[in-house]
């Protein structure tokens, strides 16, 4: 049973509402992200204070323009609103409407109003309306819309005490609905609907008919009883769209008494950035120039903190091993757990650069500029504007960004943006890159500004956008699906990033990396460093083999344990293993230990690195490791007497993990999207073969 003191508060809003906004300002950062029951959709919730004896547990629904939904997001929004038996149905609905587009977010706030749950409208970005030239007779408005109405800017952090007053009255609300549908549309088939459904009210009831395959909640029996009831579907279809008029003659008739514009006031800004931002040549030069600048900042304001962290956790590694007593225990400290957690942390500072370029560019308004900028350019490649959200998303990670596809309503152009994301480069590639990068490409200035490494970064992303865009070519030609669609995008007024959203939207994502990712890597850092510490006979008899060849006669005690350790690697578990595939990845400039990096970034790209640290810090056993960075930089290929990570096999690397798709969780969602085997091995094969291939030219020529 529901504990009375916490209630259940629904925030349901359009698109660009400033909803987000709000449950951050009510939540801080007492929220969590999980996914809904049953299917991989985000969902946001947290807890808010609303008074000392009352609690809210905040939904944060997704952003939908009605209740009759056609993606799966805003199918969430239908269940928890009619799924009494849903964990999250709602004890009150927080309606948050945008105070320039009050007309088409009513329509929403009618529907919820007339299915007799406790709702309030919040108006949002009140701070905006002297400058808009707008005017709301607020007491007039609530008594229209029978319903609490509030005044709010959550980016000013006004009217949020007033909202939390309100919720706690939220059982002493109007729930009269708003429009009668009955009366106006067919007074005989509605009352039969009352009758026949009288448990519900009549809304809900007519919701039930009209997105019964929406309504997953549904018994079998409720199910034969609404298929008895829909006998003409042409005559439900036709109904739905009366409502739909009839809801906006009211939202109307409403607003021409309350809601007042003064266009003189109004300014033109918005008009004038958009002609800037979308030119069909400078808009291309300004989304390239703020590429560059995010690249360029990627390296150049975090290359200390990560040198600071690299070093921190070489020497706790040198500070386990010299005051634990030796064993297996410090040696799994000191060789497996430090080396795998430095290898996931290393990285927070580039992942939470990337993050705040992407929220802030969010927050602005700007994506949905470049998103429309795109759109004639994608058409060419089997693909529409919306599938520049997925690639762009992808820069994050590509199981988000391939659930993202979801809002393309086109299924050929939707399977061809769930094909080539991959090939944008995620978070999970940016540790490999830059461990790459930082060993192979110096860092000097271009012009005297750009910092060649960080150019070598964009390039990579380039090359990765190029890779997709291109795959999307090659699948419209060869898929033969019938296509056809329309590409429609809101574009939301330009404002200042909120600060407090950006903050939260970075820390949600950088978490997400460290728990998600870093749960893997240090798993698997355990994994690799009990394969490389443990062998056959000929590990366990490691120091007197060494010591009877004669080569080692006249080494120092430095130099025999240092081979001791090599011999010893190699002939540990993981080393055989190495050895075993090391035939086929030598034409790409790589060895054993490479390979083994290679084989355990399967499960995530950015394991490779957290591998290779654990490799290099079981064979430097009992000497001072330095850092990740410094031991690849070392590490010498005996056969040449090279450098191992020389520029061709830092090329061929750099390129491997360009094109291949090295991501379970990418498969697997990949299948779950298109109810398929067939694609997602498509993706793994045809991916793997190109890089593969790419990767052995490459370091064929530069050798």
């Amino acid at each position: 049973m529901k504990n009375n003191s916490v209630i259940n508060i629904a925030l349901v809003g359009n698109p660009n509402t400033g909803k987000t906004s709000l449950f951050n300002q009510l939540t801080g950062l007492k929220q969590k992200v999980g996914n809904y029951p049953g299917i991989t959709v985000d969902k946001k919730q947290g807890k808010c204070k609303i008074s000392e004896t009352l609690t809210a547990e905040i939904i944060d629904l997704p952003g939908t323009y009605s209740i009759n939904p056609s993606t799966l997001d805003e199918t969430i929004v239908l269940d928890t609103l009619l799924n009494e038996n849903n964990q999250a149905f709602p004890d009150a609905v927080v309606v948050v409407a945008e105070v320039e587009n009050l007309k088409r977010n009513l329509l929403l706030f009618s529907q919820i109003k007339d299915l007799k749950i406790p709702t309030i409208l919040a108006i949002n970005m009140v701070d905006q309306m002297d400058r808009k030239g707008i005017s709301i007779n607020v007491e007039a408005l609530k008594k229209e819309l029978k319903s609490e109405v509030v005044l709010i800017s959550s980016r000013k952090n006004i009217g949020i005490d007033t909202l939390k007053k309100e919720l706690q009255n939220y059982k002493n609300w109007d729930t009269e609905t708003l429009a009668n549908i009955s009366e106006k549309i067919d007074p005989n088939f509605f009352n039969e609907l009352k009758s026949e459904f009288s448990g519900n009210s009549l809304y809900k009831s007519w919701l039930l008919i009209t997105q019964q395959p929406n309504c997953h909640f549904l018994s079998e029996n409720q199910h034969i009883k609404i298929d008895s009831f829909k006998k003409n579907i042409d005559k439900i279809k036709k109904y739905q769209h009366k409502e739909t008029i009839y809801r906006y003659q009211i939202i109307n008739k409403i607003l021409k008494k309350t809601y007042k514009v003064d266009k003189t006031i109004a300014t033109d800004l918005r008009s004038k950035l958009d002609r800037i931002l979308t030119h069909k040549i400078f808009g291309y030069v300004i989304f390239a120039t703020i590429l560059l600048l995010i690249f360029q900042s990627i390296f150049e304001w975090a290359s200390f903190p990560m040198d600071l962290i690299d070093t921190v956790f070489a020497s706790l590694s040198e500070l386990a091993k010299n005051n634990l007593p030796p064993g297996t225990f410090t040696n799994l400290i000191a060789e497996g757990v430090i080396p795998g957690i430095g290898g996931v942390l290393i990285f927070i500072p580039q992942i939470a650069i990337l993050f705040l370029f992407i929220s802030v560019l969010e927050e602005t308004g700007y994506m949905s500029r470049v998103v429309f900028l795109m759109d004639k350019i994608m058409r060419k490649f089997g693909m529409s504007g919306k599938s520049v959200i997925p690639l762009i998303s992808g820069t994050a990670c590509a199981i988000p960004a391939i659930m993202a596809s979801r809002n393309i309503s086109d299924w050929k152009e939707r399977l061809i943006t769930i094909l080539v994301v991959p090939f944008t480069t995620c978070s999970a590639r940016l540790p490999v890159y830059a461990i790459l990068i930082s060993l192979i490409i110096p860092s000097k200035r271009v012009l005297g500004i750009f910092n060649l490494q960080g150019l070598t970064l964009m390039g990579l992303y380039l090359l990765g956008f190029t890779a997709s865009i291109l795959s999307a070519i090659l699948l419209h030609k060869v898929l033969k699906i019938k296509s056809r669609s329309f590409f429609v995008i809101e574009m939301p007024n330009y404002k200042l990033p909120s600060v407090k959203n950006v903050f939260y939207e970075v820390v949600e994502k950088t978490k997400a990396f460290i728990f998600g990712a870093g749960k893997i890597i240090l798993a698997l850092s355990i994994v690799l460093w009990f394969l490389a510490s443990n062998g056959s006979d000929s590990f366990t008899n490691a120091e007197q083999i060494v010591k009877a060849e004669p080569s080692s006669k006249n080494l120092s005690e430095e130099a025999l344990q240092k081979k001791i350790a090599s011999y010893k690697l190699e002939k540990s578990y993981i080393g055989t293993m190495g050895k075993t595939i090391e035939p086929v990845i030598k034409p790409m400039g790589y060895d054993w230990k490479i390979g083994i990096a290679l084989i355990s970034s399967f499960a995530a790209r950015e394991v490779f690195v957290g591998a290779l640290a654990t490799i290099y810090s079981v064979e430097s056993e009992g000497e001072d490791v330095g850092t990740i960075k410094q031991r690849m930089a070392a590490e010498v290929n005996p056969v040449t007497g090279k450098k191992r990570f020389n520029f061709a096999t830092g090329m061929s690397l750099l390129l491997f993990y360009a094109f291949a798709m090295q991501c379970i969780g990418t498969l697997a969602i990949v299948k779950r999207e298109t109810k398929s085997w067939k694609w997602p091995l498509l993706q793994v094969t045809g991916m793997g073969a190109l890089a593969y291939i790419v990767s052995v030219i490459t370091f064929n020529i530069l050798s």
